[in-house]
């Protein structure tokens, strides 16, 4: 039996072109540092395409470089960023891989303006409000962060720390009512 926090191949389609511009939405910030390296920007690609329904989920697992392209950048802000992409680009194998994105872009966004420590809350808002009504069903489908072992939402980084707040917030925002504004979130530690 399957995770629950798979989802659907249908539904990882959906979610996969939301994370692909909630990483994207942060890109810059990755790009800035290490302007030569486009793992990240090719993961967010892959992901699009894979989205569009152009490449299987094989295919389309090929952007998980980016991970490393994360571990190659000093900043933290840059760091999170390509790690938002690296996240994506993991969704064609599990759908909760999106949350995950969501995250690590909000957390990008925070790095990027730790004197503004409504910055988080802002990033989220504007995930959400470009979230679509199919994307907002299927990642409702997922079970609560740190609820469930069996994928990236289960105990662990994701479910702990900064990460976790915000996962816990996204999640929040979506089943309190239908045009959710996340509560805030505290600014990140450096």
């Amino acid at each position: 039996m399957p995770s629950p926090q798979t989802l659907s191949e249908a539904d990882r389609r959906i979610v996969a072109a939301w994370a692909a511009e909630c990483a994207d939405h942060v890109l810059a910030l990755f790009e800035a540092e290490a302007p030569e390296d486009s793992r990240p920007r090719d993961a967010i690609a892959r992901l699009r395409a894979f989205a569009r329904g152009e490449l299987g989920v094989r295919e389309a697992r090929r952007g998980s470089a980016a991970h490393a392209a994360a571990r190659d950048v000093r900043a933290p802000a840059a760091a999170a960023a390509a790690r938002a992409a690296a996240q994506a680009a993991s969704i064609p194998h599990m759908g909760a891989h999106a949350l995950g994105a969501a995250a690590y872009a909000a957390k990008a966004a925070g790095l990027a303006a730790p004197d503004l420590p409504q910055a988080i809350s802002k990033e989220i808002r504007w995930q959400l409000a470009r979230m679509p009504a199919a994307a907002r069903t299927a990642v409702q489908k997922l079970p609560p962060v740190g609820a469930n072992s069996s994928g990236p939402l289960g105990p662990g980084l994701l479910a702990s720390g900064l990460l976790g707040t915000i996962i816990r917030d996204l999640q929040a925002s979506l089943t309190d009512h239908p045009n959710p504004l996340p509560q805030e979130t505290p600014k990140p530690l450096r």
